[in-house]
């Protein structure tokens, strides 16, 4: 039975006055997969998902709207076999449907686990497409738990280089660091479903900027300016309460175990700040002023604010660094967390080890 089509919206440009920008985001393999169903059920806007995988099973219960099978001939729709050659193979036999699926994107990010098959070695393939169709391609990756062993962890590092040579930009997510801070009662069900989750606020805490109205919007140029050819990327995320919340929430993000290395040396900053209706410009200014201090005069920062009423007495920051060379001092750890989801109406309670 021939393998159908997928479903595809190709966006018309209006005048850049009212254009919005083609968001995409592609989940590569079992961990990107879960990563774009948790953005899915998120309610992140504006943004359309497309699914990626050697592995039918997986990818039928996506739910993304778009999904493509690669490697249908290669792999029989029974995975990869946690071999890379194996997943790159596959994306590049099914090169032409999803150079079709991409196609009119401005902003492309690709998320995947490194360490297996599919997402290791597919996802330089996927993202060299987006780049060759002229889309700002962002890769967004988490790298192997140290109990995952030596093996995942060599091809997470090869896959995290191809990469990199294949985006404008890579954000890395070590998930060993995650340790430092999960407590030790945290099953390794809950440990893999947090990873899926910053994952997932890697993307949106960039693609609100985008999309959503609020205090201080940023436009699809602002962000390209930031990311285009930027390299090495680190994100860090920080939540805060009480008096100085906004100014706590960016010196943890600043903190954050996500971040191997003090962000000095970053060419480029972007600063997502996110809080209720109760969010003041000052609050917003103290965020900003706590990451500017950490930085050097020369890096370019640029920064938006966004308004969730179920924020309340809470604030969230995402910073994204740009431009690492991999050198500096090793950050000192503190609280990390995934950013609460934009989909239901119930108040939004942070994950219990970013309340210790």
């Amino acid at each position: 039975m021939p393998e159908p089509a997928p479903r595809l919206e190709y966006a018309t440009r209006p005048d850049s006055s009212s254009y919005l920008a083609v968001i995409r985001v592609v989940g590569v393999g079992g961990a990107g997969l879960n990563a774009v169903n948790r953005m899915i059920d998120a309610g992140i806007s504006q943004v359309e998902f497309v699914a990626v995988n050697t592995d039918m099973q997986q990818l039928q219960i996506s739910d993304a709207p778009v999904k493509i099978h690669i490697g249908r001939e290669l792999t029989q729709g029974l995975g990869s076999g946690a071999e890379p050659d194996v997943g790159r193979r596959a994306a590049e036999e099914t090169y032409d449907q999803i150079k079709n699926a991409l196609r009119g994107s401005d902003m492309v990010f690709v998320t995947a686990g490194e360490g297996g098959g599919t997402g290791t070695g597919a996802a330089p393939v996927v993202a060299k497409i987006a780049r060759e169709l002229g889309a700002l391609t962002v890769g967004i990756v988490t790298t192997p738990f140290r109990f995952e062993g030596s093996r995942r962890k060599s091809s997470a590092d090869t896959g995290v280089e191809q990469l990199r040579a294949a985006c404008d930009t890579v954000i890395v997510i070590p998930n060993d660091r995650l340790l430092e801070v999960l407590d030790r009662s945290t099953s390794m069900l809950d440990a893999f479903k947090i990873a899926d989750d910053v994952l997932r606020q890697g993307v949106q805490g960039i693609c609100d900027l985008i999309t959503m109205p609020g205090l201080i919007n940023l436009d699809f140029a602002d962000v390209r300016t930031i990311m285009s050819d930027a390299g090495s990327a680190l994100m860090g995320i920080g939540y805060a309460t009480g008096e100085d919340r906004a100014k706590q929430a960016a010196e943890r993000a600043l903190r954050s175990p996500l971040i191997d290395t003090e962000i000095v040396g970053a060419r480029g900053i972007l600063l997502s700040i996110a809080g209720g209706e109760d969010l003041t410009l000052l609050e917003v200014n103290d965020a900003a002023e706590a990451v500017r201090a950490a930085a050097t005069d020369d890096t370019n920062i640029i920064f938006g604010a966004t308004v969730d009423e179920r924020l309340a007495g809470q604030v969230w920051v995402t910073v994204v660094a740009t431009g690492l060379g991999g050198k500096g001092r090793r950050a000192t750890p503190t609280y990390v967390g995934a950013a609460p989801s934009t989909r239901s109406d119930d108040p939004l309670e942070p994950p219990s080890f970013l309340r210790g």
